[in-house]
C-alpha cells in the first residue's frame, strides 16, 4: 500500500503493529474477525488526502502484533486498547475512531468509556445499541447467520478452521459478502491468522462471549459499553447484503438511536462493505468527518 508505513506501539501492555499514513488529526482505525489491518487500504489514503492521520493497528492476538500475555479477549478491551492507542499516538480531542464488526464494538467502548477522546465516531457492520442482543432472541436468521460463533466454542473447530490452508476463512467471506472476490485481503487476513497461536488468539474473542474464555471482572465496564449509544456525532453503515449480521438488526437499531447517530444501508454490498464499495464508503466517512 504505498504511503503507508508500519510501526510497533505499545499500549495497555500489548506491542501493537500499526500502519498509518497522512499528518493530521488521529483517525483510528479497527478492524475485525476474519480480517487484517490491511483491511483499510482504500480509506487511509483518503482519510490522508482529508487531512487526518490515519492509523490501523492490528488487533490484539492478529499477526504481526503479539499474542497478549494477559490472555483477555473480551470485546470490552478493545475499547479499552483503543484509549490506550490514542493516548500513546498522541491523539488530541479532534480525533476520530472507526470500526468495522468486532473494530466496531471497540470503537462503541472507546467512545463510551473516554468520550473526550473521540471527537466523532464511525462504525460498520456491527450497530451500536442492544438490536444484536435482541435478534439472537427473536430472529431466527440471524441465529441462524451467527452458527460460527457457537462452533467456535467447540474444539473441532481448532482443526477444522486452519485445514486446507484456513479454508474456513474463505467460505466465511464468500458468505459474508457475496459476489466480492477478496483474494487480496485474504493473502493479509491469512498472514495474520497462519500461525496457531494467533489463530487460537482470535478465536479466544468469540470464546470470551459466549464460552469459558477468559472473562475480567476489571473489564466489566468496558464490556457493557460495547453496546452502547455513543454521544458524539456518529454515523453508521451497513451492507445492504451483509451475510453476517442482517440489514434488519440494523434497521432495528437505526429505530432505537437517538438523533446524533446516523444510520445508512449501502446497496450493492455485504458484511466488508468499505473493500467492497470504497468510493461509496470512503465519501460518505470522509463527508461526515468533514
Amino acid at each position: 500500500m504505498t504511503g503507508i508505513s508500519q510501526q510497533i506501539v505499545t499500549a495497555n501492555g500489548v506491542d501493537f503493529a500499526v500502519l498509518s499514513q497522512g499528518e493530521g488529526p488521529l483517525a483510528l482505525c479497527l478492524h475485525g474477525f476474519p480480517d487484517s489491518a490491511h483491511s483499510w487500504r482504500h480509506l487511509m489514503p483518503a482519510l490522508a488526502d482529508a487531512g487526518y492521520r490515519a492509523a490501523a493497528p492490528f488487533q490484539r492476538g492478529y499477526a504481526p502484533t503479539v499474542v497478549p500475555a494477559d490472555g483477555r479477549y473480551q470485546s470490552g478491551v478493545l475499547g479499552v486498547d483503543a484509549n490506550a492507542l490514542h493516548e500513546a499516538l498522541g491523539g488530541g480531542d479532534d480525533a476520530v475512531i472507526i470500526g468495522h464488526d468486532w473494530g466496531a464494538s471497540g470503537t462503541h467502548a472507546a467512545a463510551a468509556l473516554e468520550p473526550a477522546r473521540w471527537s466523532k465516531v464511525v462504525t460498520m457492520a456491527v450497530p451500536p445499541g442492544p438490536a444484536i442482543g435482541m435478534a439472537f432472541l427473536t430472529n431466527f436468521d440471524q441465529l441462524k447467520r451467527s452458527w460460527y460463533m457457537f462452533f467456535f466454542q467447540h474444539g473441532l473447530s481448532d482443526m477444522v478452521v486452519p485445514a486446507n490452508d484456513l479454508e474456513f476463512i474463505d467460505r466465511i467471506w464468500a458468505d459474508w459478502s457475496p459476489g466480492y472476490d477478496g483474494s487480496i485481503d485474504l493473502a493479509h487476513v491469512k498472514d495474520a491468522l497462519r500461525d496457531p497461536a494467533h489463530l487460537a488468539a482470535t478465536l479466544g474473542y468469540y470464546r470470551a462471549t459466549l464460552g469459558d474464555g477468559l472473562k475480567d471482572p476489571a473489564l466489566d465496564a468496558a464490556q457493557g459499553a460495547t453496546s452502547q449509544f455513543p454521544t458524539q456525532p456518529a454515523l453508521y453503515l451497513h451492507g445492504r447484503n451483509d451475510g453476517c449480521i442482517g440489514a434488519e438488526v440494523a434497521e432495528l437499531a437505526a429505530s432505537m438511536a437517538p438523533p446524533n447517530i446516523t444510520f445508512e444501508i449501502v446497496d450493492g454490498a455485504g458484511h466488508f462493505l468499505h473493500l467492497e464499495q470504497p468510493d461509496h464508503v470512503n465519501q460518505r466517512i470522509v463527508e461526515f468527518l468533514g
